[in-house]
Formats: C-alpha cells, structure tokens, sequence
C-alpha cells in the first residue's frame, strides 16, 4: 500500500488529494442494470454469469416471482466450464429463445460477467454475429458489467459507452442541441426538461432515452452535460464524435442543481436574468425542504468510504448546504476535470483519498467515530455493529436526489440513519 500526496489540475490547484492503493471493498457493476432497464423501456439486459450474479440481481431488484423484469442471466453451467459445450452455440440458444418470447425486446444487452471475463468469452463477437441474424429487429450491443477492478457505477458508464459509438450522427448545419448525460428517473427528466424549455432550450435530448428507438443524434454542434461524475468513458466516447462537454458542478441540492442549471444557460446565451425568473419558485422549494432536515444535520460529522464516485458531490452538498463537517471523503476515482467545479467548491483544507486501502480507512474511520458514515453494503453492517450510523451508497442511486424538488429527499436520506438511532436510544 502506498500513499501519496498529489495537486489536482483543472481549476483546483490548491487542493490536497492523496491517493491510496490496497485492498478495496467494491460493489459489482451488474447492479448498474436495476437503473438502467427501469430507464430504456424496450431493451433487455441479458447477464452472462453464475448463480450468484442471478441472486444478486434479483436479491437487488426486488423483482417478485411473477413479474416480467426486462433483464436475465444465462447461467454459466459446469459442463460449460468443463468444455463439454459450446459457449457460443448455447448463447445463441438462449438468446433466440429469449427473443422468440419476448417479441417486445428492441434493444438486448449482452454483459459480461467475472465468470464470462475470467473464462474469456467474447462477448463482443457475440454481439456483432447476433446483430447480423436479427438486423431490422433488435438490435445487440454487450458491455462490461464485471466486478473485477471496477465499481459498481461503471456499468452504466460502460453500458453508455457502448451506444455511443452507433448515436445518429448530427448534420453538420444542425442547430445546437444540449444532451443531458446519464440516467435520471423519468420524474427528475421531466423536471429538468421542463426548465430548461422555460428558460428557452428547445433542442434537448436525454441519454440514455427512455425508448431506444429514439437514439439522440450527436456531432460537432452538440453541447453536453454530465448528470452523473462516473461517465468517463462515455464523455470520451461522445467528445471523440465531437461532442463539447459543458463544464459544471452536478445537480444535487439547490446549489449544484441552479450551478448546473446555469452552466447549460450561459452555454446557449440565456441571459442570467430570465433564467433566475424561472428557476426562482423551485429555488425556494428546495430552500425550505433543505431547510427541516439542515437542522438536525447541522453540526454533525459525515465520513464518506469510496464506492459510488457520487462522493465528491454529495460532499460538497453535505457540508455547504447542511452546514454538516466532513471527517473524510474518499472515492474510488476522481475525474479532475468533470469534477471541477465540485472540487472549488469544497473548502480547501477537506482532505479527498483517491482509491483505498479497505483496513488503512476502517481505522480511520474508528479513530474519527463520525455521526454519519456513507458506505457500501458490505461494511455497513459491521460499522453499525460498532456502534456507528451508516448509509448504503447504493441508495443514492436507487432513489431520484437529482433536481430542486429532490433536493429534501436527498437530505432526508442523509437524516434518516440519525432519526432512527434517536428513536432506538428513547
């Protein structure tokens, strides 16, 4: 294990990050697939893994017996293992019956597993040779859902970097257009959409759609923002096709949602002024929904273990809108231009670990026996077993906290753990 002391780039020269390296506690990339299937209404998602990767999925979804889920494991048996079948003769198999089944199923996601990584099955190839035998009827992408190096926020950024590449291409004399990056639940798409036609933006596309017929075009006049810090790779991938990234903090709370807000307004020439008429009303909202939970969260201590790559901005949201201290804030990976604006925001003597070393952070922790401890589902149990509070981070992205009228139930998300300890200790 080693750390050591590093200066961010980009707007942020003045900031203390140290990057830690050893033992991780991670979540897997297949969890990605909950938001995602709930997002694009007529695609499938269709795992390549064991047993374990159906229980998780299921155990994570919640999906009951008899529903009908838009996603599905094809289990890799032992006599796959053993080589007494063809891998790629029994995924076909599976796909066509699956296929034959549900003729609703526009767009079908291949995703490799650990298992289907470590016995190396092209998934890829797979992919390609199915889009050929259903051409004009679904069409066959695969992407990287595996656990292995990874956190699990990247398999939506590998599953969006994957559709990118096939994104219509924009005309060149194509008026500008915003495309809004990242899952967001339909209700937070309608809000922001609804803003941002008030304000005078027409041209608007959310990626990924909720229909994967209708694919946002993409070129030289597209202008695009991030809703969540974790799309690097889709960043790159849409910039490649000569996308321009719209520099801002992330919409959680009032403050990150109007910065973000008016990083696109300023983009496309709104002037100041009609955009803080229109974003006034739900600026308030917020205010006064923040306001009940800032204060029983005022004060109090919050340490964030890196898992999400949601830390830096959910920081910043603890401490400058919930007046909450920050004991630490580590994150798996941390993009210093896409979190630039998150970072100036952040007081400066707020120390951020890049990476981890799981043992070298529990102490940490301990030492600091904070109020509040962000953390991933396999150390939450024991932490609470010590005594301290804890909230899965997986929960942030289950639950909708973009915009201004999410703005509360971010905090009361936050607030929760607290009020419930409170009633056991009465």
């Amino acid at each position: 294990m080693s750390i050591e002391d590093a200066v961010a780039d980009t707007g942020c020269q003045d900031r203390q990050i140290r990057h830690e390296r050893g033992q991780r506690a991670v979540f897997c990339g297949l969890t990605s697939i909950v938001w995602l299937h709930r997002k694009i209404q007529d695609a499938f998602f269709l795992v390549v893994g064991s047993r374990t990767c159906a229980h998780l999925i299921q155990s994570a979804a919640g999906v009951m017996i008899f529903a009908e889920p838009r996603f599905g494991t094809a289990i890799i048996e032992e006599r796959d293992l053993a080589g007494l079948a063809d891998m790629n003769e029994e995924l076909d198999r599976v796909v066509n019956r699956l296929l034959e089944r549900r003729p609703d199923i526009k767009m079908l996601f291949l995703v490799a597993s650990c298992p289907s990584e470590v016995i190396k099955l092209d998934l890829d190839r797979a992919a390609q040779r199915l889009s050929a035998d259903f051409a004009g009827r679904v069409s066959i992408f695969s992407y990287s859902g595996s656990g292995l190096d990874t956190t699990f926020t990247q398999g939506e950024d590998t599953c969006l970097a994957a559709l990118a590449p096939v994104l219509p291409e924009a005309k060149r004399d194509a008026a500008r257009s915003l495309m809004v990056v990242g899952t967001l639940a339909d209700v937070v798409e309608d809000q922001f959409a609804r803003l941002f036609r008030e304000i005078g933006l027409e041209n608007v596309h959310f990626f990924p759609p909720r229909d994967s017929q209708h694919l946002p075009p993409v070129g030289e006049n597209t202008h695009f923002l991030l809703a969540q810090p974790f799309l690097t790779e889709t960043a790159r991938t849409l910039q490649r096709r000569g996308a321009r990234h719209i520099p801002a903090p992330f919409p959680l709370g009032e403050e990150g949602t109007t910065g973000w807000l008016r990083a696109a307004a300023r983009t496309f020439g709104v002037p100041d002024e009609r955009l803080e008429a229109v974003i006034a009303a739900p600026r308030e909202r917020a205010r006064r929904a923040l306001s009940a939970h800032k204060a029983k969260l005022e004060g109090k201590s919050i340490f964030f273990f890196p898992d999400s790559q949601l830390e830096v901005p959910l920081a910043r949201f603890a401490s400058r809108e919930l007046d909450m201290t920050l004991a630490e804030v580590g994150t798996p990976y941390l993009h210093r231009q896409h979190l630039a604006a998150e970072l100036d925001l952040l007081h400066k003597d707020v120390i951020i670990y890049e990476g981890q070393d799981v043992e070298h952070q529990l102490d940490r922790c301990r030492e600091a026996r904070p109020d509040l401890t962000v953390c991933g589902l396999g150390l939450a149990n024991p932490l609470e077993a010590e005594g301290l509070a804890t909230k899965w981070s997986i929960e942030l992205l289950f639950t909708p906290i973009q915009g201004y009228d999410q703005a509360g139930d971010l905090a009361e998300l936050f607030a929760r753990p607290l009020n419930r300890r409170a009633r056991l200790e009465v």
